[in-house]
């Protein structure tokens, strides 16, 4: 119970000689910076993860689609750090997360790979495309033969 009452409220302390708007506001600002900080979640820096101390685990992608990956993430919560090594010529991405958001961490990455799957598999709009431009043009159109006549 005293947690849920210390992670609800806080407490500012401002020092100062002359207490104005001003003043209120950078201390609300740091306030909320520090809050921010202090629950940080979803995609964060390798350092920041690994100050948890709740043990970081990685996993390797190939595919340069991180923001795919990304949107799965945040659907499940996950804390997740990104790091991009660009020593190897087709880039690969290394993901760090947290030890105990293995399981929703899984189901993501699971859901991620079905959606790449899928999209390999659907057909390209402009192929399709192409296809209708080419059916069209073998329809027989209207044709009209315009003939002037002048009289006297």
């Amino acid at each position: 119970m005293q947690e849920e009452v210390e992670q609800k409220t806080f407490n500012i302390v401002v020092s100062t000689t002359k207490l104005t708007a001003r003043t209120i506001l950078n201390a609300g600002r740091a306030a909320i910076q520090q809050y921010q900080a202090k629950m940080a979640g979803g995609k964060q820096s390798v350092r920041m993860l690994l100050r948890q101390n709740r043990g970081v685990s990685s996993v390797e992608i190939d595919k340069t689609n991180i923001k795919g990956f990304e949107r799965y993430a945040k659907k499940y919560g996950i804390d997740y750090a990104i790091r991009k090594d660009s020593s190897e010529m087709p880039p690969r991405y290394l993901v760090f997360f947290k030890a105990p958001d293995a399981e929703a961490f899984h189901a993501a990455f699971k859901e991620y790979s079905a959606s790449l799957l899928s999209k390999t598999k659907r057909p390209s709009v402009l192929e399709k495309l192409h296809e209708l431009v080419q059916a069209a043009a073998e329809l027989p159109g209207k044709v009209r033969h315009k003939q002037e006549e002048r009289g006297l």
